[in-house]
């Protein structure tokens, strides 16, 4: 046998940069004959340790039939090696066996080379459940302490999706991760189970017509309720398929009581800090769902066009002295959005730009008069291509001169003025001259805030002019059908029409109906962030934000964000619980009337407020006030709701959180409204770190989309399609083995052929497990255990020993 033997070799992880005493043998085959020589106890250390790759995973497994199957062979050398000495004869033979019966090891195992697991994965996920494996990481010992990562609520309302897959499993890999390395991990499942989709949901599965407008409100909420329930349980099975554990016997719903009282709390101390108001001013409203909605529950699909219009309205009375006096003159106005023209209540201009007055002339053919128009300077090429005039500049003056201008309102012929407004008025586009709507638009209402203008708004819920749009002909047209047609005719019946155009753009849709949204002036509750906006930003700058650069992201949106519409004018939420006085409208919201009905809520649920009246409502004392009140039929946000979670789950965790994970679409979302709970009430945010993984694209890059055909259902993957030769059951550790493979820093691929690379991949770790299985079968740590300091490892080994030990101290 002829051996080389090294000593105190270094370590070839460049991670680490430590040198490291390892012995290290490297060794032939056993030759016919062995010589006395070679034989020596020291030359018994020859490896016999086969290398199947790398990765920690492999890396572990080869250390431990390394250190299990080693001690054995060592006897069985020692014996061969004695056996040389004596000059006896090592041919395999007729009876040479003896001196190599022990040498030889044939794997045994029952490892199965096929996963199966379809039905695999189904028995260990019952032995789990029956052991209670889950609860007895609780029990361990735990000596690293504790570490929390708690669960953003998926929507309970239908099945999953890729998202929820990454998303869950990435979680569950953290979560095991820091089991094995010594801490108590708790974790608990949410569902959020309020809200529009699901009353929806509800509503679209009640056919008759007379059935669904006579359900009372405490009707809807039973439905409702079990169809958030029955969703949760699939959901529950499914999460639990693709090998999650976690406490889902004992989950936070949003629609449990106990979580409804501590939501309530949250809003009690937010009322009591003042950060709660209620006011009317512009927000987004969804006509096809009669509600309002918050910015994180809007979408903006490609593809929208809207009518824009060029339209001209008359000054009239005396011009100010700033100007030259030049009879017939005109503002030129641009808007994309012509159904708010009724509701106009001035006109802007930027006082820091130039402006001009021109003179516009049309072809003779055209038998158009010549009309001069104030626009921004700048303007005059586009604006004259598009109304198909030639413009000639006639004086230049700035914004400011404009001051005290007076126009004919072009519906009620009303005397409107030109005010001075801010910087979002730009000669980019349009004619540089702002016609404002304070009830249709949030720098208008700022604008109208400042010049005392009329907030009109004559719009109802479902979109259509009431009597207070001023023209009897408008009255009931719809502002997303016919009304922009409308009101363009009756701007050039009255000459005021300069030009119509297409415009294509982003615009709002309801992310439920996938339908447009207006913004509209109602009466809503608020809560302002300007009061809280320095604290968030400093709660901000204490979060570790994973990847780094997402905090650059965070910042930008509490820095803009306006303050937030909590108020929705649906039955399944959790109330508002104000009051309102019958005469005079004035609301009832103390921080004693909420604690009052906060706790007849953790007691009977919010189904209370339905239920009882007034009086039972109302602390005792305003209870001889009750008959001059009535209920608030409002419900909170469910934002509201998701972003008080921290707060529902805080006796068992802890506060702060050590971890939030969730899709990049809740740094709008989620995790902004959860930062703005936490720092009202407690003053710092929920979570000392967040991370975000991106989308699930399919393998083009491209959005799954059932329109495209490129979904791919978790459930496929795990139990195959309806041809299992096209789409076979791969198993859950095939999922879990993509999650962990993929960068979720940004948005994450997956299609047929990366799940089929996967595939084999995963079948290729699973056979080298079951060999390195079948060589330690009879593995008796009595009579084979090694000392880890007398276990011989070859370089290989030594490289994928220092990386398992580089990465884990990493990852700790």
């Amino acid at each position: 046998m002829e051996l080389q033997v090294r000593a105190a070799v270094p370590c070839r992880l460049p991670a680490c940069g430590k040198h490291v005493a390892r012995r290290t043998v490297m060794a032939t085959r056993p030759s016919a004959n062995v010589g006395a020589s070679a034989a020596t106890p020291a030359a018994t250390a020859a490896s016999s340790t086969a290398v199947f790759g790398s990765g920690l995973l492999l890396g572990v497994l080869v250390r431990r039939v390394a250190r299990r199957s080693w001690g054995r062979r060592r006897k069985a050398l020692h014996r061969l090696a004695a056996a040389a000495q004596k000059g006896q004869d090592a041919k395999v033979g007729a009876g040479g066996n003896d001196i190599y019966k022990n040498t030889v090891l044939l794997p045994k195992t029952d490892f199965s080379q096929r996963a199966n697991g379809k039905t695999r994965e189904v028995e260990i996920q019952k032995f789990w459940n029956s052991q209670g494996v889950y609860q007895k990481l609780q029990d361990g010992p735990n000596p690293k302490g504790s570490f929390t990562l708690h669960d953003g609520p998926p929507y309970a309302n239908g099945s999953l999706h890729m998202g929820h897959a990454l998303n869950k499993i990435l979680k569950d890999a953290i979560n095991k991760f820091k089991a094995v390395r010594g801490y108590k991990v708790k974790y608990i499942p949410g569902w959020d189970c309020h809200g529009l989709p699901i009353e929806l949901k509800v509503l679209q599965g009640i056919k008759n017509t007379k059935e669904r407008q006579g359900l009372t409100p405490l009707q809807l909420r039973k439905r409702a309720a079990e169809f958030a329930l029955e969703a949760v349980k699939e959901q529950r099975t499914s999460f639990e398929r693709y090998g999650v554990w976690g406490d889902f016997d004992k989950p936070y719903l949003t629609l449990l009581p106990k979580y409804e009282a501590a939501q309530l709390g949250i809003f009690e101390e937010m009322v009591r800090g003042g950060h709660i108001y209620r006011g009317r001013k512009p927000v987004y409203w969804s006509p096809s769902t009669r509600t309002a909605l918050a910015e994180s529950e809007l979408e903006y699909p490609e593809g929208h066009v809207s009518p824009s219009i060029y339209a001209a309205f008359r000054c009239v009375g005396e011009l100010p002295a700033t100007l030259p006096q030049t009879e017939g003159l005109e503002v030129a106005v641009w808007t994309t959005t012509p159904w708010t023209i009724p509701a106009n209540r001035a006109v802007a201009v930027n006082p820091m730009l130039q402006y001009a007055i021109v003179r516009a002339d049309w072809a003779a053919e055209e038998g158009r008069p010549s009309r001069r128009l104030i626009v921004g300077v700048g303007l005059e090429d586009s604006l004259a291509k598009v109304i198909g005039a030639t413009l000639t500049v006639e004086a230049q003056f700035d914004g400011g001169a404009l001051e005290g201008l007076k126009y004919e309102h072009p519906i009620t012929s009303v005397l409107t003025p030109v005010v001075m407004g801010g910087d979002y008025i730009t000669t980019e586009s349009g004619t540089g001259l702002v016609h404002t709507a304070p009830g249709h638009g949030a720098d208008d209402f700022l604008m109208g805030q400042k010049y005392g203008l009329e907030v009109a708004a004559p719009v109802d819920n479902a979109g259509n002019f009431t009597e207070e749009v001023g023209l009897e002909s408008l009255v009931g047209a719809n502002v997303l059908e016919d009304a922009n047609q409308r009101v363009t005719e009756v701007l050039k019946e009255r000459g005021l029409l300069l030009a119509m155009k297409p415009y294509p753009h982003k615009y709002p849709y309801d992310w439920r109906s996938k339908k447009p949204v207006i913004t509209r002036a109602t009466p809503q509750w608020f809560a302002s962030i300007d009061g809280l906006r320095a604290r968030a930003m400093e709660a901000v700058s204490q979060v570790q934000f994973i990847p780094a650069n997402y905090a650059n992201r965070m910042r930008p949106m509490i820095e803009g964000r306006s303050d937030w519409c909590i108020s929705r004018q649906r039955s399944w939420g959790v109330p508002i619980p104000a009051f309102f006085h019958k005469d005079t409208g004035e609301a009832l919201l103390t921080p004693e009337s909420i604690r009052h009905v906060r706790d007849i809520v953790a007691e009977k649920g919010t189904d209370a407020w339905w239920e009882l009246s007034v009086a039972e409502l109302l602390p005792e004392e305003y209870r001889g006030d009750a008959d001059l009140y009535e209920k608030g039929t409002d419900t909170m946000d469910v934002w509201f709701d998701s972003g008080s979670s921290w707060a529902a789950v805080r006796d068992e965790l802890g506060s702060p959180i050590d971890l939030y994970l969730e899709g990049s679409d809740q740094h709008r979302g989620w995790f902004q409204s959860s930062l703005i709970t936490s720092v009202a009430v407690q003053g710092v945010a929920p979570y000392k770190a967040v991370m975000t993984h991106g989308f699930c694209v399919d393998g083009d890059g491209r959005k799954m989309s059932k329109s495209i055909g490129n979904v791919i259902d978790p459930r496929t993957i795990i139990e195959g399609g309806a041809d299992q030769k096209k789409q076979p059951a791969l198993g859950a550790d095939v999922l879990r083995f993509w999650a962990a493979s993929v960068d979720f820093t940004s948005d994450v691929a997956i299609s047929p052929t990366i799940l089929s690379s996967m595939g084999e991949t995963y079948k290729k770790i699973r056979n080298r497990a079951r060999f390195i299985l079948g060589n330690i079968h009879d593995f008796n740590p009595t009579t084979d255990a090694v000392a880890y300091a007398e276990l011989p490892l070859c370089q290989p080994q030594i490289a994928t020993y220092d990386f398992v030990c580089d990465a884990t101290d990493c990852c700790s």
